[in-house]
């Protein structure tokens, strides 16, 4: 007998959290057909002496809905080992949709998740209406990795309601009705569950809040008895954050889900200051769980945030008028104009107009905004923010950032902390990680293309949490099982995520010694020329999905194995 590929002598991490150890790991028709040691040739095989051999990562949070539908790359995730992503976080997406709501779900996405609307313009086909039609146009295309979707709830209402949903008006009987049964049709075709958001800074890009916000609990019901009604799934929400709105927001959906008995997962994040809030979400988990829920947090294990630059869509000065003068400018001409002492004094001493974007906020948050170098430092010291370096120079913080901003001949980039970094340091998040009641996720990929780049951070969790941090560190067992049986356990994705004889052969060849990750840079290869942030790693030997090498040692290969996966999935019986 021959194996189509061996890998050899590698350092197997199961992705169950049991201790590695060196054997062989045998892939034909693939799924893993051997672990351990395999006697049999393969037709290829690697030489993983002295690597970790570990399952494909699974990528709970993206938004990947229409570079899915674009571009055979999921890019940066599949370029940080991510062999599964999730996609219709958050309640937004494309479909169902009517041709008179496109512009509708593109002002929605644009506003929400920061994706140019010329580049959904040029790059949606609109092939589809009805969710069925969306995945079948999914299936269509082969890609590198997996991707799998959730229902979003923002499409659905306005497909339901039309305007009536754009505006925010209770469901009516017939409204609730037909959710229920779109909802039931969407999951049997295979959607993994239904997704929604009532975060107050999720608003289109006229401004308006999304469909979904303050949807009442007789729609939440509708929709999930819905999902129950074709089998069951998941149910995806980001509560407001900004409210401290745990309390409320989540009381509702857990009492669904009770009712229901469907499973949820919700964005948990930390505040950098203040009550500590996430607290509260975490008692009423354990509640719901000890009372026979299956609820879990869902944590990013890196500060949440913004990376500003000049040529990225936010800095301090996006809003100044005196700035918005030469901001269309190519940057280098942008650069020159900037060092000029007249136009330098005229941007510091101007003011912001009022018209900005919600984010913005967090622009001129000094003791939180901390230069991102490379290699990108994302658990900074607090000598190191733009407020403690202005304060040692004795400026305002204002002239610091500016400085900084023109620092790489204008390439620089500087990261600001929202979340996750209580009193400096990502120590609450090290203990969360590893609770069972909390799963890694929110890594966005698909989405915000220039502002933030987060799909990176199962590189981060190999490097920053499983080498290079000092107090907290977590084994490389640990990581990889948080980066893969845990978050297909909570997907309902149990054919993958373990190094074992029958289960999917996603896996990756990692040089844990190698592992680098690098600054974000800028790339203009979306439609009609759309900018976005990407960012390289290194370490990744191969990237292998469903037993074809997708890249190696970082380089893309031309295979695309990856395909739409169509509901949950079982654990093998080998």
């Amino acid at each position: 007998m021959t194996h189509e590929l061996v890998i050899r002598g590698g350092t197997i991490v199961d992705g169950l959290g049991g201790e590695p150890y060196v054997g062989d790991l045998a892939i034909s028709g693939g799924v893993i057909a051997a672990v351990g040691v395999v006697a049999e040739p393969g037709e290829r095989e690697i030489d993983a002496t002295g690597l970790l051999v570990t399952p494909g990562f699974v990528d709970l949070h993206t938004h990947y809905d229409g570079q899915a539908i674009w571009s055979d790359r999921m890019i940066p995730s599949s370029a940080h080992g991510v062999t599964t992503a999730v996609m219709g976080n958050c309640g937004v997406g494309f479909a169902p949709c009517r041709a008179e709501d496109h512009d509708v779900l593109v002002d929605v996405m644009a506003g929400v998740e920061d994706i140019p609307g010329a580049v959904m313009v040029d790059g949606l086909p609109w092939t589809w209406e009805t969710f069925p039609e969306f995945l079948d146009a999914l299936e269509a295309r082969h890609r590198d990795i997996d991707v799998a979707a959730f229902l979003p709830h923002s499409p659905l209402r306005v497909y339901v309601m039309g305007q009536r949903g754009v505006d925010r008006e209770p469901a009516t009987a017939e409204d609730l009705a037909l959710m229920r049964k779109l909802a039931e049709e969407a999951v049997r075709v295979g959607a993994l569950g239904f997704a929604s958001s009532r975060l107050t800074l999720h608003k289109t890009a006229g401004g308006q809040p999304i469909p979904s916000y303050e949807a009442e609990y007789a729609e939440i019901e509708a929709i999930a008895r819905g999902v129950d009604d074709a089998g069951g799934g998941l149910l995806q929400f980001v509560p407001d954050l900004m409210a401290g709105d745990y309390e409320g927001a989540l009381a509702a959906v857990f009492d669904v889900a009770s009712e229901v008995g469907l499973p949820v997962t919700f964005t948990l994040a930390i505040g950098n200051a203040g009550p500590p809030i996430h607290l509260d979400a975490l008692r009423m988990v354990e509640k719901a769980n000890a009372n026979g829920g299956d609820v879990t947090g869902q944590i990013f294990p890196r500060p949440i945030g913004l990376v500003l630059g000049l040529e990225l869509s936010g800095n301090p000065f996006v809003m100044y008028p005196s700035y918005r003068e030469i901001a269309d400018l190519p940057l280098a001409e942008r650069v020159a104009m900037m060092r000029r002492p007249e136009v330098r004094e005229r941007i510091l001493t101007d003011k912001p107009s009022s018209d900005g974007h919600p984010l913005m906020f967090a622009a001129q948050a000094w003791d939180y905004m901390y230069p991102l170098g490379d290699p990108p430092n994302y658990e900074p010291a607090p000598q190191d923010s733009v407020g403690a370096r202005a304060r040692a120079r004795g400026v305002d913080p204002l002239e610091e950032a500016y400085d900084r901003l023109l620092d790489d001949d204008g390439h620089a980039m500087l990261l600001v902390t929202l979340a996750n970094f209580r009193d400096g340091s990502l120590d609450t998040v090290a203990e969360l990680i590893r609770r069972d009641d909390v799963v890694l996720g929110l890594g966005d990929g698909g989405a915000h293309y220039g502002m933030i780049c987060d799909a990176s951070f199962p590189t981060y969790m190999l490097a920053h949490w499983a080498r290079d941090r000092s107090a907290g560190r977590l084994s490389v067992a640990e990581v990889v099982r948080e980066l893969t049986s845990v978050p297909a356990r909570v997907a309902g994705l149990a054919d993958r995520g373990r190094l074992a004889v029958g289960y999917k052969a996603d896996v990756n060849v990692i040089d844990h010694d190698a592992v680098h990750l690098h600054r974000p840079v800028i790339a203009n290869d979306l439609p009609a020329g759309g900018r976005r942030l990407d960012q390289r790693a290194d370490g990744y030997v191969a990237t292998i999905v469903s037993g074809e090498i997708i890249a190696e040692n970082g380089v893309p290969t031309a295979a695309r194995p990856g395909r739409l996966i169509r509901g949950r999935q079982p654990a093998s019986t080998a």
